[in-house]
């Protein structure tokens, strides 16, 4: 999804036109040949996919389903303690199943009357141009493979745990889904890599990785954060920033860590307005201007 995309897993088509996942050495499904070879069988139906038709069923196993029910479980429990309002609310409409592996045409009919959005199959990272724009047709390309069933409570990757309880939440909110619609329309009217990549940076500590204050707590409302079983328990840890998206545009971070800086809104409401006017209002000039008037980090 974002610029750091060699730390995912790149899909090949080889001569032979066989489709293949290259996982890291470090990933847990790396040794596992029965995991290789259904990374590259999901990819393949991805890859296979026609725009506007439906999307790929996968017969997931009941390994697969089972590692569904062990984090569907832990993450509600968790959203309870640690999500903010808009998100619980949005979770009880969107009503996903806790005991099996939604298909991505069973979350575009639950999103539909929510909020529109609907879901294609990625077979992995989509280039970032598309995958942001494509909002603005309120399409989401998600991942359909499951993280290892060894370390059901980790993924070193977006899967379909991150791409459906994690953003699929947020698209069960109207209000969220709206700033996804105008990401998607800056995506398309910028032209330098400069201004995307400062778009991108601004939706990694936002719809990623966003927090806010709520009845005096903190609060997650990003995707990271919700579908993370143990960074959820660990964000109030972090050091708190105003919310600043000229800060945020600006700010370096790894992905691969505990995000240990974010940006903390007063409310929902300033996550709306403040988002909502930057993203609306963005253009390739933007990211001189911050350099130029806004607060940097310190």
């Amino acid at each position: 999804m974002f610029t750091e995309a060699q730390l995912y897993s790149p899909v090949t088509r080889g001569g032979d036109g066989a489709v293949r996942v290259r996982l890291s050495a470090e990933h847990p499904g790396a040794q596992d040949r029965e995991y290789r070879a259904r990374r590259d069988a999901i990819a393949a139906l991805a890859l296979a996919h026609t725009p506007g038709e439906p999307a790929p069923r996968v017969a997931y196993t009941e390994r697969e389903h089972a590692v569904w029910r062990t984090v569907s479980a832990e993450l509600a429990r968790k959203h309870r303690s640690y999500a903010c309002a808009e998100i619980r609310l949005a979770a009880r409409e969107f009503g996903l199943p806790a005991d099996h592996v939604p298909q991505l045409d069973q979350v575009s009919a639950a999103l539909a009357p929510l909020s529109g959005f609907r879901y294609a199959p990625a077979a992995g990272l989509v280039p970032l141009r598309q995958f942001f724009g494509s909002f603005a047709d309120r399409v989401f390309h998600a991942t359909q493979y499951l993280r290892h069933h060894s370390a059901p409570l980790y993924t070193p990757e977006p899967d379909a745990v991150h791409e459906i309880v994690g953003h699929g939440t947020q698209l069960a909110s109207a209000r969220l889904a709206a700033l996804y619609v105008a990401v998607g329309a800056a995506a398309r009217r910028l032209r330098t890599d400069a201004a995307l990549k400062f778009l991108a940076d601004v939706f990694w500590f936002s719809l990623e990785f966003g927090v806010l204050r709520e009845r005096g707590e903190v609060r997650c409302y990003g995707a990271g954060l919700l579908s993370s079983y143990g960074e959820i328990e660990e964000f109030r840890a972090a050091r708190l920033r105003p919310l600043d998206v000229a800060a945020m545009g600006t700010a370096g971070y790894d992905i691969t860590h505990y995000q240990p800086v974010l940006y903390c809104a007063r409310s929902f409401t300033e996550v709306e307005e403040v988002l909502g006017a930057f993203f609306t209002g963005m253009d390739d000039d933007t990211p001189a201007r911050c350099a130029r008037d806004g607060r940097l980090p310190v």
